[in-house]
């Protein structure tokens, strides 16, 4: 008899492993099942953006903008090595939208969402604030706003990580191949054996609708797949400031300051034909954001410039938008099941990285009634994701302190350990005195001791695990560091079976 849990949530991206920590926190008996690695898909491929969504005030979702806003501040609070406020510019550009109509969403985008800490727009003369310095001549007025970045895909494995650590079973790399139902329970089949449950969360993003199909049941609903593309450029800008951008076809974008040398653009709307089709930048996207980009500042791009690109595919509810752009980023669940003896299923469609808590304790509550181990209501709004168990305006008290007790450390490395694992960082930088106490070291500040914690607590399997989700050290690492990185991931892993 294979072992039995309360509840098994497929899909290890942003909802999936939010709905886990959520459910495991109450008291259920939680399986998180994930085909390949943690926050593989549309979860490490965002714009690293906790925000409102001020674009959306003109397609009337006040609603998603409310809630975007509203949780904004809390996940600040719970996770504030990995989240922190940035000041946005917005340049007026004659043409478009109109000043009244700009300062209008401004207004209600400070007031509408229970905004606490954060401060309030102003209006700024580009021509004395530094954000006006590397733009082109005739951008003479913006609006100064505030949002919050995140380090997206280490968003996804903190909620994995707390849900593990809570008692869940979390198993990367592991396809669900068939499901059935069987004397009242999910009959699971997958590539790593069978598992049963009492209730299914298909959390599978953009393969949602695929496993209705593993687990024989119809859906009511449709899914609109919306490809959004980004490029990453060397730095166009010292300041600390990040540019929303609007273009003539009324679309907008961003230019955010990231990985210290490099500024990060972004997003399109695409259509994509398929979930089983990877996605990648095209070179019209790629085009079409060097453009726009080369309508506001001095510096200008080639193709050349282009450093990285990187894409990710929303799984939108289909409701029936004709611009990709104006699909609603909402969510909706829908409940199978659970009823005359039968396990219930609950399905996620939509959603976006900023409203994943409330998405997830959206659907533990709709669980609740299915589920007899589910006690307790939302609790995950106050108790900090591991490693941010220290005060929202502590960042730089962290950062100063590895400095301090690990002065082998260089300032780009103590800065991005501390805004990488929090409280959590001395686990493994432990009574180090040097560098090479940390093991072998691969390139760009990474350690076989950061690169050990990785594989042991964070699910790590492969170098680009480690480069391109745990860290972004993969824009920096020679090729002779990734090397010498996949050997020694491949011995770890060696050690350990």
């Amino acid at each position: 008899m294979s072992e039995v849990f309360d509840i098994c949530v497929i899909g290890g991206g942003i909802n999936g492993a939010g709905i886990a920590r959520d459910a495991q926190g109450r008291g259920a008996k939680v399986l998180l099942l994930e085909r390949g690695d943690l926050a593989q898909g549309t979860s490490s491929n965002s714009t690293k953006l906790i925000h409102g969504g001020l674009r959306y005030l003109e397609h009337y979702e006040f609603g998603l903008v409310r809630e975007a806003l509203t949780e904004r501040e809390r996940l600040w609070a719970i996770a504030p090595h990995i989240i922190h406020p940035l000041r946005f510019v917005l340049p007026y550009r004659k043409g478009l939208r109109p000043r009244w109509l700009l300062r209008l969403g401004l207004f209600l985008y400070d007031h509408i969402g229970g905004r606490k800490l954060l401060p309030t727009t102003r209006t700024v003369d580009l021509s004395r604030h530094p954000a006006g310095a590397p733009l082109q001549e005739g951008f003479a007025t913006g609006f100064e706003y505030s949002d919050g970045w995140v380090d997206d895909a280490r968003l996804v494995v903190l909620n994995a990580r707390d849900a593990a650590d809570r008692g869940a079973a979390v198993l990367t790399r592991t396809e669900v191949l068939a499901m059935r139902q069987q004397d009242g329970l999910w009959q699971i089949s997958t590539s790593a054996g069978d598992f049963s449950a009492r209730a299914i969360v298909n959390a599978a993003g953009p393969s949602v609708l695929q496993l209705f199909d593993r687990g024989r049941v119809e859906s009511n609903h449709a899914l609109r797949l919306v490809r959004g593309s980004h490029i990453v450029v060397p730095k166009l800008f010292d300041h600390p400031y990040a540019y929303f951008f609007q273009l003539p076809d009324g679309r907008i974008f961003f230019a955010i300051p990231y990985e210290r040398d490099y500024t990060l653009i972004g997003t399109t709307d695409r259509d994509h034909p398929d979930a089983s089709v990877l996605p990648q930048a095209s070179e019209e996207e790629i085009a079409y954001l060097l453009d726009g980009t080369n309508g506001y500042f001095r510096t200008q791009l080639t193709r050349a410039d282009v450093v990285w690109t990187y894409s990710g595919v929303r799984p939108l509810v289909d409701d029936g938008s004709g611009k990709p752009e104006a699909a609603t980023r909402g969510y909706t669940f829908e409940v199978d099941g659970g009823h005359d003896g039968t396990p219930v299923m609950l399905s996620v469609f939509g959603g976006k990285i900023t409203t994943y808590r409330h998405l997830a304790k959206d659907a533990v509550d709709l669980l609740a009634p299915h589920v007899a181990a589910l006690a307790g209501r939302d609790w995950t709004a106050t108790a900090a994701l591991p490693g941010g168990d220290f005060a929202v305006t502590g960042l730089a008290d962290q950062i100063a302190g590895l400095a301090r007790d690990y002065p082998f450390l260089e300032a780009a490395s103590a800065d991005r350990i501390a805004r990488a694992y929090g409280t959590l960082a001395r686990r493994w930088l432990g009574d180090a005195s040097s560098l090479n106490a940390l093991g072998p070291h691969f390139g760009a500040g990474l350690t076989g001791a950061e690169v050990d914690w990785l594989i042991d607590h964070e699910w790590a399997r492969s170098a680009e695990d480690v480069l391109w989700r745990r860290t972004k050290l993969g824009l920096k690492l020679d090729s002779a560091g990734f090397a010498a990185l996949e050997s020694h991931i491949a011995a770890r892993l060696k050690a350990l079976t």
